[in-house]
């Protein structure tokens, strides 16, 4: 039976809309675009990343382990060190993050003035 492609990312348990559910939500792209730019400590992270909780940076870290896109290396020295990554698949959302980030950036006053009709309005 053939899927419609359209369609499959709109049904819940579809596994395309499983992964970009995890894509989608408010810090993995930033962790993502952060590791693109090289293997970093969770410290590291934590402090180039502003307004992210201990809490929603490990949760965030760990859902990507989990999905084989960020790889975490530990080493045995106290006090404990953890280094992240992108792997190879995780590499494969780059271009596409960029290409999103880039889209973000050439329409910033697109969107601030379109929210400032709608906040303005009388709705």
């Amino acid at each position: 039976m053939v899927r419609n492609q359209d369609n499959s990312v709109c049904d819940a348990n579809c596994p395309s809309r499983q992964v970009l559910d995890l894509i989608a939500d408010k810090w993995t792209a930033i962790i993502i675009y952060r590791l693109s730019k090289g293997t970093k400590r969770y410290s590291e992270l934590q402090r180039e990343i502003g307004g992210i909780s201990q809490k929603m940076l490990t949760q965030t870290l760990r859902n990507l382990e989990r999905d084989g896109i960020v790889s975490r290396k530990v080493y045995p020295v106290v006090p404990p060190m953890v280094e992240y990554s992108l792997t190879a698949l995780g590499t494969t959302l780059t271009e596409p993050l960029s290409t999103l980030c880039r889209w973000a950036e050439n329409h910033i006053p697109e969107v601030e003035a379109a929210r400032s009709r709608y906040d303005n309005s009388d709705r």
